[in-house]
């Protein structure tokens, strides 16, 4: 099978298409297969990444006979910027994920994510179970619903998760005052992607968030082509660099919601890929997952935590082992 990526052009293996959803519009990669669909892969993004994220992994899915779907999510790319951090709940987004499969006639859906995708994808499996046949996280742990009262997210950083630091700066709502240039975002996206300035000065830390000061001096990334930082520098130029960091707002929200699924569990067959590497969600942070996730598989990359592209082709046959035999053990004709 070709490891091939989708190029961040245009690329003839690819659509983009616009859907309303819940009355928000979003647009999605749609990849459909050569010959007969075998199902249906809902793929789904995090920060600061975009659907063309899974540049990799879609076409691995489309030659193995399934119609891929990978949407830009709420705020980033090509989706909608709505009004009010409500919009950027993990409940409104498993409703415009349900919605999705609704609009393309699908009864049962393979569901994978990365960073808030992975986030997504997991409530998505607590809200709407029946939709969901496989389950699979790259780099994000399962965390069950809160059974207890609202934790703020300083009170996480200072006494829990040290590494979600920088998610006090991203949820300020003052980022967007300083990244507020075509410069300024490409510096930003070369830099999260690994590069660096001539003194190795670094464009984003766990601790503390983006570095302002540095972003105009950050040299090539060692994981994007000059082509995909353009793209990702056009993408984010779109709707702002503040926009998709309404994600990152809606803690409180997440947590009263939830409230309603607390008891719920994912009784679906799910692989989670931890990456040794990643600072943010260091593997550690798995812990416990077993208890929730009956039919839990774990594997692990030797990657930072864009295993999607860092380690593409480990990343895709540990999907394609794991999903392929579950496939032929409930009867379903594979490649």
């Amino acid at each position: 099978m070709s490891l091939k990526p989708l190029a961040v052009g245009d690329d003839p293996r690819v659509k983009r298409v616009d859907v309303d959803l819940n009355g928000r519009k979003y647009n999605y990669i749609l990849a459909e297969p050569k010959g007969r669909r075998r199902g249906t892969v809902f793929l789904i993004h995090g920060w600061p990444d975009l659907s063309m994220g899974w540049r990799y992994q879609i076409p691995m899915f489309q030659e193995r006979g399934f119609r891929v779907v990978a949407p830009d999510i709420i705020g980033f790319g090509r989706t909608q910027t709505p009004d009010g951090i409500e919009a950027y709940s993990l409940k409104r987004t498993a409703d415009d994920i349900n919605a999705l499969a609704a609009k393309l006639q699908c009864s049962s859906i393979i569901l994978g994510g990365h960073d808030w995708g992975g986030a997504a994808v997991f409530r998505v499996a607590l809200w709407y179970p029946k939709l969901i046949s496989h389950l699979f996280s790259v780099c994000t742990p399962y965390h069950a619903p809160n059974h207890g009262p609202d934790i703020p997210l300083q009170t996480v950083v200072e006494k829990y998760i040290p590494s979600f630091g920088y998610q006090l700066q991203l949820s300020s709502g003052e980022v967007g005052k300083h990244v507020d240039t075509y410069e300024k975002i490409k510096g930003f996206i070369k830099g999260i992607y690994g590069g660096k300035g001539p003194n190795g000065e670094m464009a984003f830390t766990i601790k503390t968030g983006v570095q302002y000061d540095n972003l105009l001096n950050i040299g090539k990334s060692p994981l994007l082509s000059d082509e995909e930082a353009d793209f990702y520098a056009r993408e984010y130029m779109r709707n702002g660099f503040e926009s998709p960091l309404g994600w990152y707002k809606t803690r409180s929200i997440n947590w009263k919601d939830e409230l309603a699924i607390k008891e719920h569990t994912l009784q679906m067959p799910t692989l989670f890929i931890a990456a040794s590497g990643d600072a943010a969600l260091p593997p550690s942070l798995s812990e416990g997952m077993d208890e929730h996730i009956p039919k839990l598989t774990r594997r692990q990359v030797d990657t930072t935590h864009w295993a999607l592209i860092e380690a593409p082709k480990q990343v895709n046959d540990y999907i394609w082992q794991w999903l392929e035999p579950l496939l032929s053990q409930e009867g379903k004709s594979v490649l």
